[in-house]
């Protein structure tokens, strides 16, 4: 039996070719008596398993499942939802802690008067009416306005080439500059394990997974780690993943021209850096977009030229911003900057589907 993680489906076929011993995965928090569900890890049903991980299956005795949107209403098959649990195996609550009872346990909408849990996980029906676990709701960030699966960035990871074991964090990046908007600070960060015998190119990691997720989702930094930190209890323990590196690299082109100069020095002052190459990028050095909002306006009032945010999104090391901020635009033609992928209206028969673009947003998201 297998309790306490996501089961990935290639570790249970790793271990039926070198034990052919059954295996069983169980789900279920302490506060349902611990284990409610279970589904076979072996055979046919592990062959027929398509996802990266072996489903938590079906409730055992006297276990109820509901899998809810936000207004608690239930989500058709295939559909992500909020789980809770039923049945007579629900804790009372939590001792001396009142307030944590009444958002854990609520009614069942669905009962007469019974309660149910809110275990905190995202789950979805499976077409033969078994449960797959797709993660923690809290994995679920907004992050200046846009919203992240950590679980679909974990997922990219393990899919780089000699990677074992992969997961995703937000955190606020030592020496980083709080906005004076106090906009949120927090940046992504990738922390790999590599597969024996396997060195990793950081750089190429990153840049392959730039082919693969939208930019708001792609980790400023990856950090290769020997094992992923766990607790005491064998989950994993965030809060002693370490910083990343995050300051520049010791060696790098120097700015050349007049226009990169200025632009290195911005970069400096803004980060907080001693000193930034032209090839530097002022995200994966800590910046982000509300700071990059601060960029445009500095660089319009040291440089006199029109600069709007949209181009240090598009182009964001020193040698690329200089490149495009010698071209003499107006401040309108700069502000198009970042919006070239909008497509021209097409005629058709069926409905018109409009997407509009977020507040100073960009027409990225719409591409995956």
């Amino acid at each position: 039996f297998c309790s306490g993680e996501a089961l990935p489906a290639a570790l249970c076929r790793l271990w039926q070719r070198r034990t052919a011993v059954p295996l069983h995965n169980l789900y279920g928090p302490t506060e349902a008596a611990v284990d409610v569900t279970w589904h076979p890890a072996w055979g046919e049903s592990l062959a027929a398993v398509n996802g990266a991980n072996v489903p938590i299956g079906l409730p055992v005795w006297n276990t109820g499942l509901r899998i809810l949107d936000a207004r608690l209403r239930p989500v058709p098959p295939g559909v992500a939802g909020d789980l809770y649990l039923t049945g007579v195996q629900l804790a009372q609550g939590y001792l001396g802690r009142p307030d944590l009872t009444a958002s854990r346990f609520v009614a069942d909408p669905q009962g007469n008067g019974g309660r149910m849990y809110r275990t905190g996980d995202v789950a979805r029906w499976l077409h033969d009416g078994s449960v797959e676990y797709l993660g923690r709701s809290d994995d679920q960030l907004k992050i200046r306005g846009q919203r992240i699966e950590l679980s679909e960035i974990d997922h990219a990871l393990l899919s780089l080439p000699g990677v074992s074991q992969a997961v995703t964090h937000a955190l606020v990046l030592e020496n980083s500059v709080t906005d004076a908007m106090g906009g949120d600070a927090r940046q992504l960060v990738g922390y790999l394990v590599a597969q024996p015998e396997v060195t990793l190119d950081i750089a190429s990691l990153r840049a392959a997974l730039a082919e693969c997720l939208p930019p708001h989702m792609v980790p400023v930094a990856l950090v290769e780690m020997a094992t992923l930190p766990l607790s005491a209890n064998g989950k994993l323990d965030r809060k002693a993943l370490p910083q990343p590196q995050t300051t520049a690299r010791k060696a790098g082109r120097v700015a050349e021209s007049g226009l990169e100069s200025a632009i290195a020095a911005v970069f400096a002052r803004l980060l907080q850096r001693e000193q930034v190459f032209a090839d530097d990028d002022f995200f994966a050095l800590g910046g982000h977009s509300l700071l990059a909002m601060r960029l445009a306006a500095e660089l319009r009032r040291d440089l006199g030229k029109a600069v709007a945010v949209g181009q240090v999104m598009v182009a964001s090391t020193v040698e690329q911003l200089a490149a495009l901020l010698a071209e003499d635009r107006t401040q309108e033609e700069a502000e198009r900057s970042g919006f070239d992928s909008v497509l021209p209206l097409r005629v058709t028969d069926g409905p018109t589907l409009f997407c509009l673009h977020p507040a100073s947003g960009f027409s990225w998201q719409f591409s995956v």
